[in-house]
This record gives C-alpha cells, structure tokens and sequence, in this order.
C-alpha cells in the first residue's frame, strides 16, 4: 500500500499511478489524479523534459514523487516494469510506437500487470494518416474544426491558450477514461485495457451540442455570427471607460431584462429578438460600458442577476471577494495555485506536496513500493 503521507487524502486514496515524464497534457493528467489523493510516481529521465521549466515551479507536477531512470540505458525498462508491476494505471504520452521500442509498451507492461490500465496520452492518437506526425495544442483544435468557432467574424480564429486542446481534450479525457477502466479492471472478471486518448477525439467531443445545434439550423458554421461565440450582443465582452473589460451573458428574457435595466438602456435598446439590428444593440451597450470603469460597472451590477462579471487577470482572481471566499486558489510553498478540483465532502483533496523534484523521491519510493532496483547506488 502507499505510504501515510501519499495515500491517505482524497478519494483516490490507495490507487498508484506510473507517469513516465512528458510535457502538457500528460503531467496535467497525472496531476489531477495527484490531487484527488493517487500515489503517483513521476518517472523523470535524465536532462529533463526539454522544455527548460524550473522543476520548483513546474505546478503541474504537485502531489506527485519523482524518480530518475534511464530508459535507454540497461535495467532501465526492467525497473519501469517493475513499478508498473505494482500500479493500477500508467500514464505515458510518447508519439505511437515509442513506448514499445523503449521496452514499456503496454503489451511489456500487461503481461507483467493483466490488471493494469494503460493510459497513453497524444494529439493525434494511435493510428490515423497523422499518428506519427508532430503536433501541438493548436493544430489539433484547428483539424476538428473547435478553433474554427473562437474570434470574431472577418478576423483570424483567436488562439485559447491550450486549454482546449490539451487539457479540456486531452488531460480531463484521460483522467476519465483511465478512472472508468480502473473501475472495470476490479470488477469481477475485469482486466486491465490500454486507454487510447487522443486530444483530436476530446477536442472534438466537446462540441458536441454545437454539432447538434448546427445540424437543427440553430448555428451557423461561421465564427461570431451565434448565440454563444459573441456575435449575440448580449453574450459577450465590452471596454469600459478605464480601458478593462466587462463580462455579459443575460441570455434568459428575466435575466436580460434586470441587465437592461441596471445598464440603463431599458427603455431605448432595439428589440433583442430582431437579429438585423444586433449591430445596433451592440453599439449602445458598448456606448454605456465606456462610460464608466470596471470598478464602477461592478458595483453596479453587483448582487443582481444579470449575469455580468468583471474580466480578470491571473493576478486578480485570486482576490475576488467569491473565489477568494471559496478558497479556489491557494498558497503552497510559497507560490499561489489553483486549489484541487472538484470537491468531496467524505473525502476531501488537498495540495500536499509543491512540485516534485526530479529524482528527489527515489530513495523513499524503492522502499514503499519494493522496487530496491530503483534505490540510488
């Protein structure tokens, strides 16, 4: 079993996790189940990633342990085995073909585990005419046609950070596909499966009532011009008079109409229903936001129910007076981060550890876990 420190919190108390060290979605994955209380072993190679992070800041490797293996080098698929040996899911997110040219593959990895689930996390996915090309976040949002649907009519689709691709397509989709083959590998007459994420199939899958609404005539294939991608006026972001933004989503009748009201424009405002003069609404509710600052529009609209909210930064939205009070930001190690997610009332998560240091945990995971080959000489 895991150790005290490292199996006792959270709702994934007891289960191990194997992540061999990539970059992006992969470490976000095993993070989140790091979160929700897994034991989960960073295996790092020698060098680092590449991305040149420094490992002290790297958050996404929080609540994990880290060890250093070689898997070039002699012994060291043997040793990788022997704590997927011990595991319930691997994580690895190497292009197709790499895990099993390095000794790990699952079909390596099963017959030392049956129960074990493979998690392997890419782009492109196993197999298809892309499977063996390079690729980040933004090529894999634009095949599926998401990234198609961000920006504004007549300009260019505006990047999302990689939040959609990676770690809404990629990482939450592994986390729940590996959490759903763990709950049938201990089953009666379950076993352990290979999890086959690919972010193309997430990213995709997120549209899912877009597809439907397009396929009804409800949306139309073209960025800015629907309800939900800012061509609707009263679904969307405006400048005010400091030069910040303001958030405004009033879709229901009751609720546009309390917007209306408290932005001031309740009894001159074209009739919202009438798409032709969108344009027309825009113009003055952009008019009214220029009038007065963030702080002010805040204030104004400030326990109602029309649904507005000032845009923050990443420094501020730690400070606002909800998130702050829910606590969705903490401080660990001297350094602020998004608190675990979601939450348990039986069973709550927690930050624990701050990053794992590469191979600062090999000592401590080779007695926990049996695995003496780990042991630095």
């Amino acid at each position: 079993m895991a150790t005290t420190e490292h199996g006792s919190h959270g709702p994934l108390a007891g289960v191990r996790v194997v992540e061999l060290a990539g970059i992006g979605p992969g470490p976000f994955a095993a993070m989140l189940l790091a979160d929700l209380g897994a034991d989960v072993v960073r295996v790092d190679r020698p060098g680092g990633a590449g991305l040149g992070i420094d490992p002290a800041y790297d958050l996404t490797n929080r609540n994990k342990r880290s060890v250093l293996v070689d898997l070039k080098a002699e012994g060291g698929a043997a040793t990788v085995l022997d704590l997927a040996e011990r595991a319930d899911i691997l994580i690895e997110g190497y292009r197709p073909g790499v895990a099993e040219r390095l000794g790990v593959g699952p079909d390596a990895a099963l017959a030392r585990n049956p129960r074990l689930v493979y998690g392997r996390m890419t782009g492109w996915g196993q197999d298809g005419p892309l499977a063996e090309r390079a690729g980040h976040d933004i090529a894999y949002i634009a095949l599926t046609g998401t990234l198609s649907m961000i920006g504004r009519p007549g300009e260019p689709p505006t990047v999302p950070a990689n939040l959609v691709g990676d770690y809404a397509g990629g990482s939450l989709y592994l986390v729940v596909g590996v959490l759903a083959a763990l709950q049938h590998a201990r089953t009666p007459g379950g076993r352990g499966q290979v999890v086959d994420a690919a972010i193309v199939d997430g990213a995709a899958h997120l549209a899912t009532m877009i597809h439907g609404m397009l396929a009804a005539g409800g949306w139309q294939d073209r960025r800015g011009s629907n309800l939900l991608d800012g061509g609707c006026p009263f679904y969307g972001t405006y400048e005010t008079a400091d030069g910040q933004y303001m958030a405004v989503g009033p879709l229901e009748q009751r609720f546009y109409d309390e917007f209306g009201r408290l932005l001031g424009i309740g009894d001159t405002a074209p009739d919202r229903g009438d798409i032709t003069r969108w344009e027309e609404l825009r113009t003055l509710v952009a008019d009214r936001f220029r009038t007065r600052t963030r702080a002010e529009w805040t204030e104004v609209f400030e326990g109602s129910d029309a649904c507005v909210a000032p845009v923050l930064s990443l420094r501020e939205a730690p400070h606002h007076p909800h998130i702050a009070a829910r606590a969705t930001f903490v401080e660990y190690g001297g350094l602020t981060q998004p608190a675990p997610a979601p939450r348990f009332s039986a069973t709550p998560a927690s930050v624990r550890r701050g990053p794992a240091r590469p191979g600062a945990d090999t000592g401590a995971v080779a007695a926990d876990w049996g695995v003496p080959g780990l042991a630095t000489p």
